[in-house]
């Protein structure tokens, strides 16, 4: 391991997340679009969706990056977070509950405009529909960021809604490696796929080390409904990246080079919410990989903390379940 101050960093956009179940007809009737996926809505969208909903939303942090960056807190390693708050209150709560769990906050950027938010609605069949109001993060520019902000770290994992805009997903993984960092991305959403599908590739070109995708996301980024996973995972490893597809309940696929690694799944009795699971996921295999664990160990240390996840509304693993879960991965050595 280098000699660094901090084994992570996460890079993306700060957003607290609103919480709700609501059943099929209710994204039917009062929310645009597919079910399932991310799409940006602005404020007064934002406000017409939660004027509906028949009870108040539950509030977490969130993000995906900031999910992942804080589960691998509490995995034991040392982390730190870049991306824009707010000038809020929601804001202000926000770094708070960072700085608590032990994240470094000094890489907070701070904006002129309310915090971001995104609303979480789950249906019964445990899928997520996320409609997002980026507010200051928004506003982070690629002229805010410099290998600076990425120094002493040894890992950048970068989520990849900040592909939307794509000259600053540029500037943060050219700092990233200008500071000697390796890099992850976490493809995010097939949304983002579709909309920047030539980038991706470009980028994988100039150097990306480890890729996270979900089954969607592997078929939307090749473009291939009809290849099994393995040979999804196999293809995205050619690229010279560590490819990590997530199947949910069928696992997942490791495959680096000419390793390919099947990870059995998690089973669990009752599955209530699939936000954040595959943040949790990447954090368990980060959490594991830069401690210098095989790939099929982190992989399965990434399913357990996956599948705990899936048990609780929103991303964040309460503390008592966190400490049992802690308890289970000693077990696997």
């Amino acid at each position: 391991m280098t000699d660094t101050k901090f084994d992570l960093i996460g890079v993306g956009s700060p957003i607290m997340d609103l919480l709700a179940t609501v059943p099929f007809e209710f994204l039917q009737n009062h929310v645009a679009g597919e079910q399932g996926g991310m799409v940006l809505v602005n404020d007064e969208e934002m406000s017409a969706i939660l004027a509906n909903l028949e009870n108040a939303p539950t509030t977490s942090t969130g993000g995906s990056a900031a999910n992942a960056t804080l589960n691998a807190t509490r995995l034991g390693l040392t982390t730190t977070y870049l991306g824009k708050l707010g000038n809020c209150d929601v804001a202000a709560t926000y770094r708070n509950r960072f700085s608590d769990l032990g994240i470094d906050t000094s890489r907070f950027k701070t904006g002129a405009v309310p915090n971001a938010r995104s609303l979480i609605l789950t249906t019964p069949d445990a899928d997520r529909t996320m409609r997002t109001d980026l507010g200051a993060a928004m506003t982070l520019s690629p002229d805010e960021i410099s290998p600076a902000d990425f120094a002493e770290c040894r890992h950048t994992h970068m989520e990849g809604y900040l592909v939307f805009n794509e000259a600053l997903a540029d500037a943060v993984l050219s700092s990233a490696r200008t500071a000697g960092c390796t890099v992850s991305v976490d493809l995010a959403s097939f949304e983002v796929i579709n909309a920047t599908r030539p980038w991706i590739f470009k980028q994988l070109a100039s150097g990306i080390d480890i890729v996270f995708a979900n089954e969607d996301e592997i078929r939307a980024l090749f473009e291939d409904e009809d290849s099994p996973y393995d040979v999804l995972a196999k293809r995205l490893a050619d690229h010279g990246v560590i490819a990590a597809v997530k199947v949910g309940k069928d696992g997942a696929w490791i495959a680096q080079g000419d390793e390919l690694h099947r990870i059995e799944p998690v089973v669990v009795d009752s599955v209530i919410d699939t936000n954040g699971a595959g943040d949790s996921w990447a954090a368990g295999f980060l959490a594991s990989h830069l401690r210098g664990k095989s790939l099929a160990e982190s992989g399965r240390i990434a399913s357990h903390v996956g599948a705990e996840t899936v048990q609780h509304l929103g991303p964040i693993i309460p503390d008592d379940r966190f400490a049992a879960l802690q308890a289970r991965l000693a077990d696997l050595g």
